[in-house]
């Protein structure tokens, strides 16, 4: 088996960060507890997975790392209900056919990208690719 699991960010307020997914994106604590030497909050987001470490960002550079994608169902509705708990995004929603994204920030500005792809209307390797089993 191979399979790409998780995401691992930084937060500079665990608390802040980890109500922050709770809130806008439904994400459910798995554990929070020392794991490696330090603490790290193991969160499901629906089918994915993001970790929290408990410590503040390294630098002031994300590397080579640009943005976090999700993708949903309702995005009219998820956006709505995040302005409601004060998200503010970069644009509208962006249309491109059978594809369509907003971007915003979660705490300690890591990048997100929400998305909703309908798959019957793309190709089918590229309909695989957004395929989540």
């Amino acid at each position: 088996m191979l399979d790409l699991h998780h995401v691992h960010i930084f937060a500079s307020d665990v608390s802040t960060t980890l109500h922050w997914w709770q809130e806008n994106l439904d994400a459910v604590v798995s554990y929070d507890g020392d794991f490696g030497g330090a603490r790290n909050v193991f969160m499901k987001v629906g089918k994915g997975r993001i970790n929290v470490y408990d410590q503040p960002p390294r630098g002031d550079t994300n590397g080579a790392f640009h943005h976090v994608g999700i993708r949903v169902e309702g995005l009219d509705k998820l956006r709505e209900k995040m302005v409601a708990n004060g998200v503010e995004f970069r644009s509208e929603i962006r249309e491109f056919g059978s594809w369509r994204y907003l971007m915003c920030s979660a705490p300690d500005n890591v990048l997100l990208e929400l998305f909703e792809a309908d798959t019957s209307q793309m190709s089918e390797d590229l309909a695989d690719f957004f395929d989540l089993g």
